[in-house]
């Protein structure tokens, strides 16, 4: 978030920024060494760029996990001293050190910051980014130009992470050392929802943007149809100077909407969360950026994870350049007030330079009222960034700044629900919340879901099973159903998913690829109805288990699907529309469906739907050749389904795809739709899409397809699919 007016609380514009231009060492692509593997030369990935990324399904395996298998972060949290662990980071506040002092004596602007960038990467669009996993310790973010200097807040934390061990997770200790800085700035924060587990390496499947250097602009009209959220590559927001450094406040506006809305911010949350950030710190441009040092992935080993070595003075201090911005907002910049509104309103406002030579506001007319951080002797005129100032002259911002100004407690509040919703906003829905501190107040972008009504028996769920096997329905039916339901999970921000039956309200029910769905719900509503001893949630997910236990038995093999009732079902109001229409897919390869075409191939779509449902490369193969034999396609299509016996749980799918006998070419322009002929006949015996025909071309995907088109697969195929299915109808149970 390079500052934008956003956020940034303690920095403002990132160092490389006042160069203009990014060198080589702040380019995030570094030509013929990012590929390379541990022991030298190039890598497949060099010679063939375009491979299928597969690889993304394999990302935070126990591989990679230092902690015992069983370790559980939620028992462990349960035996933290949590007061004693709040005490400790509020005394780590004004612990000043040597070699990173604190302005004014205090960390809390640089803490502020670091768990507002931590949470500010979160996208709504497709749930990925925040800070629920911890991310800011690896790379891109711990060295974008935006986070600079946060390595420092990082390391400070150390001793105290050192202390509570694995009972509290970075992911989480990151945010609540920005709760403990605003509460010791005297601000009442709305509370601290703990939860977030750290994962050890970094995500692989965020899509950042495809420039190949830091801080290339993206036009406003991109952003607001883009979930990559910031104007430039490397920024949490927007730039604190302006579109391009123009130094026109106003003409910030629109890119302000757009990277806020791609959180899902309103115009009033973006106000409260830009003038709450900048009430407290400062920025950093004490010199040229010229002076600064590589990021941390850039700098020598001795460095030891810290980057941005500064040779400006001491590089520390009053003599630090992180943002290359020098402002200071508030005459107390280490406790909360509402001088931000004051000053933005009270005086004139003449644009100047730092000393690294970013755009930013000085008040002309103002006395020097703002203390130094680090000589009492000395004070300034109050600053300001150039996205400050469109609070001011945007006319629909400015209506709520001046609301704000005349009712501080209207602010206070606003500010306090706005920084938890940005801090919380990726933790999915409260039940995964833990800790004293977790309010009470359900809020509707949590997704919140009413207390469970019924609590069925094992004779309850057996009646429900014989009325939805006597009710006409077919198995691709069924199962469409479940499918539908469940699949719109989310890994990134834990949304989605069959509990709450969403499935049956709005928007979810008029979506083209729940057109089964919908024709089916009735049946499953009416059954609900009439037997009242289960949620419709569980009516739609009971209603797969029927499905696929009839596929399996008519394939001959006998499995009783696991099933887990308590599901609930959600209200109308209860549900956001606009937010859950960003869960609808672009494409879901499960049911052979792509929506409007696009750049993005199908095959790579389908990659990205099975990381968002957290799927492995086997759980993604089994799951596809199932569809495909229980004929689950959204449309009835017959695309893909390679058997004469549809709804039987067979190996079919595998065997004929993999048949050498069948030659298959495409059917239409765009390389989207297949016929597979006989390659002596020349009959047509098949058709597919990319979906189906990636299983045969892709070499990883086709390792894993062999293992089930084997003469021996037929009942480890049945097992694995019903492991896999279960799997993602329970991937929202966070209740179990």
């Amino acid at each position: 978030m390079s500052h934008s007016i956003d956020d940034q609380p303690e920095d403002a514009k990132p160092v490389a920024e006042a160069n203009r231009e990014a060198p080589a060492g702040k380019c995030p692509f570094h030509a013929g060494n990012e590929n390379k593997a541990s022991g030298g030369g190039t890598t497949s990935r060099d010679w063939w760029p375009n491979q299928l990324r597969v690889d993304l399904l394999n990302q935070h395996s126990s591989r990679s996990n230092p902690l015992d298998e069983g370790f559980d972060y939620r028992k462990e949290f349960a035996k933290l001293d949590y007061s004693a662990l709040k005490a400790d980071i509020k005394a780590l506040l004004t612990d000043s050190q040597s070699w990173w002092p604190a302005d004014w004596g205090s960390y809390i602007g640089l803490f502020i910051r670091m768990a507002w960038h931590s949470a500010g990467t979160y996208r709504s669009v497709d749930g990925r980014g925040g800070s629920g996993r911890g991310q800011q310790r690896f790379s891109p973010l711990n060295s974008w130009p935006d986070n600079v200097s946060l390595d420092k807040a990082r390391r400070l934390l150390w001793p105290v992470k050192q202390k509570y061990g694995q009972k509290i997770s970075w992911a989480d200790l990151y945010i609540l050392a920005g709760n403990v800085a605003l509460e010791n700035s005297g601000f009442r924060t709305f509370g601290f929802g703990a939860g977030r587990e750290d994962v050890w390496e970094p995500d692989q499947d965020v899509n950042w943007g495809d420039e190949t250097a830091w801080l290339e602009h993206r036009h406003p009209e991109s952003l607001a149809s883009s979930p990559l959220g910031a104007t430039e590559m490397g920024l949490i927001y927007v730039n604190p100077e302006g579109p391009e450094q123009s130094g026109d406040p106003a003409s910030a506006a629109p890119a302000i909407r757009a990277t806020f809305g791609n959180m899902g911010m309103n115009d009033e949350e973006i106000v409260a969360l830009i003038a709450g950030g900048h009430t407290l710190g400062k920025t950093h441009g004490a010199g040229e950026a010229s002076h600064v040092g590589d990021d941390p992935e850039s700098a020598p080993i001795e460095a030891q994870g810290l980057g941005w070595a500064s040779t400006h003075g001491s590089g520390a201090g009053a003599d630090a350049i992180t943002s290359g911005l020098e402002v200071t907002w508030s005459q107390t910049p280490t406790q909360w007030s509402n001088y931000f509104f004051e000053n933005l309103f009270k005086y004139d406002w003449v644009q100047t330079r730092s000393p690294a030579g970013a755009i930013q506001f000085e008040a002309s007319n103002a006395p020097e009222i703002i203390p130094d951080a680090f000589d009492t002797a000395k004070k300034h005129k109050p600053t300001m960034l150039v996205t400050d100032l469109t609070l001011r002259f945007d006319p629909e911002f400015e209506k709520i700044s001046r609301r704000f100004h005349g009712d501080p407690q209207a602010f206070n509040e606003a500010f306090a629900r706005a920084w938890y919703k940005l801090t919380h906003r990726d933790m999915g829905p409260k039940a995964r919340y833990i800790g004293p501190e977790v309010p009470k107040e359900d809020l509707i972008w949590q997704d919140p879901l009413p207390v469970p009504e019924y609590h069925p028996t094992v004779a309850d769920i057996a009646q429900l099973k014989e009325k939805i096997a006597a009710s006409g329905l077919s198995v691709s039916e069924l199962t469409s159903v479940a499918w539908a339901s469940a699949s719109t999970f989310r890994g990134g921000d834990k949304r989605g998913g069959a509990n709450g039956a969403r499935l049956a309200l709005l928007p979810q029910r008029e979506w083209e690829v729940n057109a089964t769905a919908a024709r089916v719900l009735p049946v499953l509503e009416a059954i609900q109805q009439s037997v009242q001893k289960a949620s419709l949630a569980d009516v739609i997910v009971l209603a797969g288990v029927v499905g696929v236990e009839q596929a399996a038995k008519a394939a001959g093999v006998a499995i009783d699907v696991p099933f887990t009732p308590g599901r609930v079902d959600a209200r109308q109001e209860q549900t956001d529309i606009e937010s859950f229409e960003l869960l609808k897919p672009k494409a879901d390869g499960f049911r052979n469906y792509r929506g409007a075409a696009g750049r993005t191939s199908t095959e790579n779509l389908l990659i990205d739907k099975a990381q968002q449902l957290t799927l492995t490369v086997p759980e993604l193969t089994v799951l596809i050749g199932g569809m495909r034999a229980l004929g689950a396609n959204f449309d009835g299509s017959q695309h893909g389904v390679f058997t004469q016996r549809p709804g039987e749980l067979s190996t079919d799918f595998f065997v004929n795809l993999l048949d050498m006998r069948t030659q298959w070419k495409a059917t239409d322009g765009s390389g989207e739709r297949f016929e597979g002929r006989d390659r002596v006949s020349g009959e047509v015996k098949f058709t597919a899409t990319r979906a189906d025909l990636v299983f045969g071309s892709n070499a990883v995907l086709r390792a894993s397809a062999e293992v089930y088109a084997s003469s021996d697969a037929k009942e480890k195929f049945v097992k694995d699919f019903v492991a896999a299915w279960t799997r993602v109808m329970n991937l929202d149970r966070f209740d179990i």
